[in-house]
């Protein structure tokens, strides 16, 4: 079986950007027309593509795609979310898990579609702490449930590689709404389950 690429990108995009990433090469000091970086300028055109795709993404219409009527009325839980998105103050990598809760209120949603919404938002220029509300939002609006809740970890490359260069370092932002909110009890239990012991 022959391996077959499925992404697809705009070829007046790709060269736009690609042009661009040639110069900035160039202002570094490389020389663009050697061997090694003949094709960089493209790769990171299309690279940069793949990471930011989810500006052509609703995470609401993804909830909304899989509703089912439920009178289950537990928290459901999707943790360890493996999750890669692009802080937008350096363009660099930051990589975690999202931990998704939400308990229904007679509608629940495809355990698949939690992960794709964070990836819906995840995949676009952010920073920690709009993408934490983001998920916690879509969910809200899509299904209005009882209340949702969002943890994510993080480390940032941003701080690892440049700047402080804390390797050690993870950031945990966290938002909360509905039951989440006015119950310590509820919000408790949440934070209880994700913990990975």
């Amino acid at each position: 079986m022959s391996y077959q690429k499925t992404e697809n990108y705009d070829p007046v995009v790709t060269a736009e950007i690609a042009s661009h990433v040639k110069a900035v090469l160039k202002l570094l000091g490389e020389d663009p027309e050697r061997e090694g970086l003949l094709k960089t300028p493209e790769r990171v055109a299309k690279s940069l593509q793949f990471l930011t795709q989810g500006y052509g993404q609703s995470g609401t219409e993804i909830i909304r795609s899989a509703i089912f009527d439920e009178k289950y009325k537990q928290m459901v839980i999707v943790k360890d979310i493996e999750m890669f998105s692009m802080c937008e103050h350096h363009i660099l990598p930051f990589i975690g898990k999202a931990h998704v809760a939400y308990i229904p209120d007679g509608k629940i949603t495809g355990l698949s579609k939690v992960a794709r919404v964070v990836d819906t938002y995840a995949r676009r220029l952010q920073v920690q702490e709009r993408l934490t509300v983001e998920i916690r939002d879509a969910i809200q609006e899509a299904l209005h449930p009882l209340g949702v809740a969002v943890v994510i970890e993080a480390t940032h490359t941003c701080m690892t590689m440049r700047g402080v260069e804390k390797s050690n370092a993870i950031t945990t932002t966290s938002a909360f709404s509905g039951i989440f909110l006015s119950s310590l009890r509820t919000r408790s239990e949440f934070l209880r389950l994700i913990e990975n012991k």
